[in-house]
């Protein structure tokens, strides 16, 4: 039932939300289950049972960029709306998602309690060994890096441009699972321009290689023209590394004033500027730094998860 099974697994999943769930949900006092309450992570609940429920919302994404998504965007345009007028509550993970609900769904902001993501502090923080990514195959430093997969809104494609305004002895390293439909194109452009000698698609790297791989970057560049929450941008932060990244949706509350916030992020002239900025105004990097660093503090799954509770307790 998972999405890696692709629409089969999606629509298995559905299914036994619909059927089974319900039933798991029924009191229960052999198992200490009384059925008050039931709390999704996701957008998805029984819509046809009696069960009440309160479910985590991320993002609108997929009716915002409806051309680069295919039938999911009929789960976003009829079950989703379903689920959230039906649910007590709707937490979600930025006040610009809460904007978001109430714009595509007309959902009353009251019904909405934005509480923001986390990162692991145990696990992103500054790391002075280079990563064995990297040690297995050099690249000329610095390098700025871009984390997250490859779909056409994360505006790999200007930076890709903008690569071609910077200097010459930095490079760009992509990190994430490539994407057939995607990638080639990418790579095709990087040629066309060429720059491809000075980028590198790193495809998926293993979650203990990212904190050494961000803090090795010049910085991270997360032009991004929409995000629900932006997780990459604290974990740059929490490595020291500074961070570019667009003025919109939530990238703003997160990012504050500790990242270099490109008010116009489709101006590639404007990615490249900041990606110069970087490179050549060491006191900037070092503010940067240092405040992200500060900024991250802000943040904790602890305060996450006490936020949480707070909701479901008003609804048992």
């Amino acid at each position: 039932m998972t999405a890696e099974q692709g629409t089969a697994g999606h629509l298995r999943r559905l299914a036994w939300t619909q059927l089974q769930l319900p039933r798991l949900c029924r009191p229960k006092q052999s198992e200490n289950v009384d059925g008050s309450l039931l709390f999704s992570p996701i957008p998805e609940a029984p819509l046809f049972s009696s069960t009440r429920f309160v479910v985590t919302f991320h993002d609108l994404i997929p009716l915002r960029f409806p051309q680069f998504f295919g039938s999911i965007k009929l789960f976003y345009k009829y079950y989703v709306p379903q689920v959230l007028h039906q649910s007590e509550r709707i937490i979600c993970n930025s006040e610009a998602t809460a904007r978001d609900i109430i714009d595509f769904y007309s959902i009353s902001a009251s019904k909405l309690a934005p509480i923001p993501l986390a990162y692991d502090a145990q696990h992103f923080r500054p790391v002075s060994a280079m990563p064995s990514i990297l040690q297995s195959q050099p690249m000329p430093q610095p390098y700025f890096l871009m984390l997250g997969r490859q779909a056409p809104y994360k505006n790999i494609g200007r930076v890709i441009e903008a690569l071609t305004q910077t200097k010459a002895d930095c490079t760009l390293l992509i990190a994430g699972p490539t994407d057939k439909r995607y990638t080639p194109e990418l790579m095709a452009k990087a040629e066309g321009l060429g720059v491809r000698s000075r980028l590198r698609f790193l495809s998926y790297v293993p979650y203990d290689q990212l904190p050494g791989l961000l803090s090795h970057a010049i910085a991270l560049v997360f032009p991004s023209l929409w995000e629900g929450f932006g997780l990459p941008v604290l974990e740059a932060m929490a490595c020291g590394t500074p961070v570019i990244c667009s003025n919109l949706a939530s990238l703003p509350e997160v990012a504050c004033d500790a990242a270099l916030l490109m008010i116009d992020p489709t101006e590639v002239g404007a990615i490249a500027r900041a990606m110069n900025q970087i490179l050549t105004d060491t006191l900037l990097h070092s503010q940067l730094k240092t405040a992200g660093l500060q900024r991250v503090q802000q943040f904790s799954w602890e305060k996450t998860g006490q936020a949480t509770v707070e909701i479901l307790r008003q609804h048992l």
